[in-house]
């Protein structure tokens, strides 16, 4: 997180430092004429309270906020069985309504199992963003994606590192909000032979 701490910081710093620089602007245009093009002010803080407000997008994240438990099938391999396991998922809105934070309590692979994510909507690229860690690496998965028209299915992709096969691979996943007390995750990797299938699936049924 310490990437997304400092990008965090440069832009409180930018904005705290607009109205200086605004102040600053028309003394310099009485002397040598506005650039073209420079925003005042008022557009400066317009552009910055539009990035940084929640928004509808935001709200389609709902119905995967509260208290679930989960039950996970993972594929090490398309032609066997998948390993099923059980757990909990814990989900609540953080940063004033900007982003849903996810943490998982399991196993996997007969190992317990943590994981955390982060999931929001950027206003500025109008895209859903996510970022997730869990206990089986120490990399972090950024996913970028968007919603059909329904509000109710999310298509993201992320890029990670094939540790195995020493090289990048593209990761498919797919939200679908069955339900105010269901949702599932699939993601899809690929194969040796570069196709790809379902290495994962997760329901999730809010505890009742």
């Amino acid at each position: 997180m310490k990437h997304r701490l400092l990008i965090s910081v440069v832009t409180m710093a930018l904005a705290g430092a607009a109205p200086c620089l605004a102040d600053e602007k028309p003394k310099q245009a009485s002397r040598a004429g506005a650039p073209a093009g420079m925003p005042n002010q008022e557009e400066m803080t317009k552009a910055w309270m539009a990035a940084a407000t929640p928004g509808e997008a935001h709200k389609k994240l709902e119905p995967m906020v509260g208290s679930f438990t989960v039950v996970t099938k993972m594929w090490m391999d398309p032609a066997k069985p998948p390993e099923e396991s059980t757990g909990t998922s814990e989900s609540k809105w953080v940063l004033g309504g900007r982003f849903v934070e996810q943490r998982v309590e399991g196993t996997a692979m007969g190992q317990p199992f943590s994981g955390i994510g982060y999931t929001g909507y950027d206003n500025y690229k109008k895209k859903y963003v996510g970022s997730w860690t869990d206990t089986m690496g120490t990399m972090i998965m950024i996913s970028t994606g968007t919603a059909d028209a329904s509000g109710k299915k999310f298509t993201f992709w992320s890029t990670v590192d094939d540790v195995v096969m020493k090289k990048p691979a593209k990761v498919k996943e797919i939200v679908t909000v069955v339900d105010g007390d269901h949702h599932t995750y699939e993601q899809w990797s690929p194969a040796p032979d570069g196709k790809m299938f379902k290495s994962l699936e997760v329901q999730y049924t809010r505890k009742k």
